[in-house]
Formats: structure tokens, sequence, C-alpha cells
């Protein structure tokens, strides 16, 4: 059987993302649905799996699964399968693209709104790029709040200024970011 395309493997984490951000379970529901016509297209499915420190989306053949269950008789090789790490550190040996990347997004924050956004900004790509290796762009909920509650009245030393702002200095992230994407 055909491996699983690489376009449809981001499409399927992208929409898996976004199912975890939006506000009500109708519109999280929206987004799993689209996810599962898309990987079924490929006779695939989906699901997340939670670990200590990490979640995962865990792609794989629908074939392997019976009445909701895995069942690990039908597993002919487990290489199919593809794992997309959703929180937790990624691949670090992608660190370089992803600190490139950050601070592209950091720098048009400073260009756009300043330097104590840019600042912020800065302290955001740090945080994203050192502790999970990833895109700032793919921070969850989650990250964020570790960030904020954490990471930056610890480790950025901001000023009064960049405290009082830092919320919004993150939206800034989080829309160039989306268009860094589009």
């Amino acid at each position: 059987m055909a491996d699983l395309p690489d376009d449809v493997i981001e499409e399927a984490e992208r929409l898996t993302r976004l199912a975890r951000e939006v506000p009500t379970d109708e519109e999280a529901a929206l987004y799993r649905d689209r996810r599962e016509t898309l990987l079924a297209d490929h006779a695939f499915t989906a699901r997340v799996r939670e670990g200590d420190a990490t979640e995962t989306l865990v792609l794989h053949p629908e074939e392997w699964v019976e009445d909701g269950t895995i069942r690990p008789e039908r597993i002919d090789d487990t290489d199919r399968a593809i794992e997309v790490h959703l929180s937790g550190p990624a691949d670090p040996d992608d660190w370089g693209i992803i600190e490139e990347h950050n601070r592209a997004v950091a720098r048009r924050v400073r260009e756009e709104h300043g330097d104590v956004h840019g600042a912020n900004a800065d302290a955001f790509a740090d945080f994203m790029g050192n502790h999970y290796a990833r895109r700032v762009g793919t921070a969850t909920p989650r990250e964020r709040a570790e960030f904020l509650t954490e990471y930056f009245v610890r480790n950025a030393w901001p000023s009064e200024e960049q405290k009082t702002v830092v919320e919004l200095s993150l939206e800034h992230v989080e829309r160039v970011a989306k268009e860094e994407r589009s």
C-alpha cells in the first residue's frame, strides 16, 4: 500500500491543531470530521495519543481498527503508522530551520509593532525553539501559558512595559506566523 502523502499528513496535523484550539466542541468536531474525511480517502484514520509530557497525532490504516479499537493482530507493518508530535519537543535536527522561521516572525513583529513587542516575540521564539524545537505558530494554549507564567517572568528579564503588553505581543506573533504559512 502507498504511503500517506506528505500534504495529507500536514493537513491532518493542521486540522487536529485547529480542533484543539477552537472555543466550542461543535467547531472542534467540524475540524475532526474534515480530518477523518481527508484520511478516509487514503484508507487511514487518526487518534491522539496522550503521554506524560506529549500529545501525538497517530495516523494509521483503517484496516487495523475493529469496533473503534486497534487490533494488534491486524497490524502487518508498524512503519505504516505516522506519528506527529502535537506537544512536547519536536525533532531537534530541524532546529536550524525552526530557528530561522521563528526569528523571521519575531523580526516582522518588531518591524510592524515596535521594539517592545519585538523583544517579547524574541523571547517567545527562544522559548519555542529551545524548549520545544517547534515553530512559534504551533504553540498550544498550554505552551503559551507556560511561557507567560514560567519562562517569560524567569528568563526573559522583561521590562514593565513588556510585561504589560506580552499577551498582545503573542497575538501579533500568532497572526504573523499564520500569514507566513499562507
